[in-house]
This record gives structure tokens, sequence and C-alpha cells, in this order.
């Protein structure tokens, strides 16, 4: 899949449930040129006086030239046209449940940021998921006796991984290499007589990266530790360390997280907050089966933030399965009112992530949304974005 460093931009949104398409062809630097496009089967190619782009589409997508219809000019973003396509569905997902944590394998767990070692060959005899935040209550709606499960919290045992919506509960050892809780004390806000704030210190249970001092998890009870899906990567002993971009391992976690929520709780709508109980993001799942081809001209303007240089990497031609997502930030007071009212509907489910992968999250999805065509970066009040499967 090439095109040319002065091509036309191209946007092509597939949808394999509907088997259609959505072609965007990007205004040309100067008005008034002539274009020559060119539609076959297995690729799509643009000419210019400028330059040629031409798209090779995967072998699983075929379009069907003379379904094209719609055409249409847009101001600002160039020809719209709609299309028919041939796509075949998307390959099951691994479970996240099943992230590389089979039972009765010695498994290593590694910090994503940097590769340290957090445990190293721990056999996982069971790897469980765990029931959803409302079980307990769920129990005492149907028992006709007292809850058997009163005041027993579910931890794991030495060989067990128990896994959350968006985190692995372990068990730690005393011969296992111990995560080192940060001791200093937190910052919490309590109201005195004089309408003044007061520091209150209490434990820290935060779990951190002796390396990249990167935040992991917490620390559960004294032996059970929660580490973050976002932060740690776990993978049979006898593999390597597994290099993969920060924001493109980021991506594709909370894309599994929310697909798998959404299909087994029914809930296509989320508020991601951080460790600190802060909301950062509401987010609202369109469809996740997406998948996006595009030839982009490159951005000088995001280059500063290494998070997002792997996204540089493939502006100049890429196809990706995705999950199409409304969004609206929540830092800085912004959206107050719509956050709280989300917060209080049962209906709509949470996700805690660590504070800061909120914020890399966010940046993510706005890089993401300023890249998108301008007639598709806002639905109504949200901004749009795609997540990288």
């Amino acid at each position: 899949m090439g095109a040319a460093a002065a091509g036309t931009r191209v946007f092509l949104e597939v949808r394999r449930r509907l088997q259609s398409a959505l072609l965007i062809l990007g205004e040309p630097k100067e008005g008034g040129v002539s274009m020559d496009i060119s539609i076959t089967p297995s690729s799509l190619q643009v000419k210019t006086p400028e330059g040629c782009t031409e798209l090779q589409l995967p072998a699983e997508v075929r379009l069907v030239p003379s379904s094209c219809g719609g055409l249409r000019y847009v101001p600002g973003d160039g020809l719209h046209l709609r299309l028919q396509v041939r796509a075949e569905s998307n390959a099951k997902l691994v479970s996240i449940f099943n992230q590389s944590s089979q039972a009765q394998e010695c498994c290593t767990f590694y910090c994503q940021s940097c590769g340290e070692v957090i445990i190293r060959d721990r056999e996982l005899i069971r790897v469980l998921p765990l029931p959803s935040e409302n079980w307990g209550a769920l129990v005492e709606e149907w028992c006709c006796h007292p809850d058997p499960f009163a005041n027993k919290p579910l931890h794991p045992q030495e060989n067990d991984c128990f896994i959350g919506d968006s985190f692995f509960l372990v068990n730690l050892r005393s011969d296992l290499w111990q995560p080192r809780p940060e001791l200093a004390p937190v910052e919490t806000c309590c109201p005195s007589s004089e309408n003044h704030l007061k520091l209150k210190p209490k434990a820290n249970t935060k779990v951190i990266c002796k390396r990249c001092k990167v935040m992991l998890g917490e620390t559960m009870s004294s032996e059970t530790t929660k580490f973050y899906m976002t932060e740690i990567i776990i993978q049979p002993s006898e593999r390597n360390f597994p290099i993969i971009p920060r924001s493109q391992f980021v991506q594709s976690i909370i894309a599994q997280c929310l697909v798998e929520l959404s299909t087994a709780r029914s809930t296509f709508r989320f508020t991601v907050q951080g460790h600190d109980g802060k909301v950062y993001i509401l987010l609202w799942i369109l469809n996740s089966d997406s998948l996006v081809i595009e030839s982009l001209r490159s951005s000088k303007s995001i280059k500063k933030f290494s998070l997002l240089e792997d996204i540089l990497k493939a502006d100049s031609g890429s196809a990706w399965n995705a999950v199409k997502v409304l969004y609206q930030p929540c830092i800085k007071s912004r959206n107050e009112k719509l956050s709280s009212a989300w917060e209080s509907d049962i209906s709509i489910h949470s996700l805690t992530l660590p504070s800061a992968t909120c914020l890399e999250l966010l940046l993510i999805l706005s890089r993401n949304n300023a890249t998108l065509p301008p007639s598709l970066r806002y639905m109504n009040s949200f901004q749009v974005a795609f997540l990288k499967m």
C-alpha cells in the first residue's frame, strides 16, 4: 500500500456488517485542479497534476465499482461518495480474559512502558474472570437465606489470576519481586472551620515500576495486587518481551475492553475515570466493525509528542480495524453537568485506569479526531474518533 508524498488525501471507512463504504477524496491544495479517479475491486487510484495516490485494499475487502453513488462535494472536505463492498466478517477477537494468560503455563509479567520484569516465571493454574461489580447485590436478591459470600472478598490464591474489567488480580508471594508502594502521603481535601483546605495524610496503595516510575496498579491487601491491563504485558516465560508502541497498545486494550463489555452487558456508554475517582472522558460506542483505510499527508505539529510517534509512521498509508466512538473530555471542569448525569445513570459503565493513562487516552483520541476529514470530526455535541484494534 503506497501513496505519493504530494498525492491527494484518501479516506475510506468500510462497514463490514453493512457491506458498505464511505469514500472521501480530499481537496487539492489548489482549487479547480483536475482529478482522475480509478476504482477497481482491489484498489483505488487518484491522479492529479500534484501526484498520484494509490491504495491497495486488504485481501478480505473488495469494492463493487458499479455501485458508486451519492457523489457530492463538501467544502473543506472534498468529494464524498458511497459504494458497496464485499468484506469478510471480523476475525473473532482474542478475549482479554485469555490475554497470554493460559492456565498451566509459566508466565512473566512485564511493565509495558519499559519492559521491566514485574513477576517472573509465575505458573498460572487458574485464570478466571471476576463477576460484575454488583454481583453481591444480585446474590442478596436471589437467595432466600443469608448471603454465604457476605464479607468474603474474592482474592486470588498463589497460582491464580483473576480478570476484572480493566485489571488483573494476582497474589504476590514472598519469594517473588515485590512492587514498591509509594509511601509519600496523599493530599486529600478536608473542609476546616475557616473554610480552608487542610492536608490529611493517608496510606498510599499505588504500585509503581522500579525502572520507569509508571503506576502499574494498586495493593488491595497484604497479598493481593491489582495490575491495570494498560500497564502490564503477560507473556509465556519462554517468549521475549514484545516491543509494542505505547499508543498502539493503549488503543488496542481499551478497544477490546469496550467491545467485550458492550457485548457482555449490553451497554454502549462508558465513563473513563482515573484511580483518583475523577472522570476524564465520556465514551459512546458507535460501532465496532469498521475497517479504516487511508492515505494522509504527514502532520508536523504532533511530532513533539513521543507518545504519538508510531501514529505518524502510518500517516502515509494504512489499514486497520477500529472501534468508532463518540467522546467528550471532562478535564478542567468541562462537561460537568453531562458527566454528573452519566455517573448517576446505572446503565452507564465505569472503566477505571491510572490517571496518567486517562490523559494518554484523551491525547490519542484528540490526535485521531484531528486527522479525520473535517465533516467526520463531530456528531451533535460529541467528538468522533477511531480506536485501533
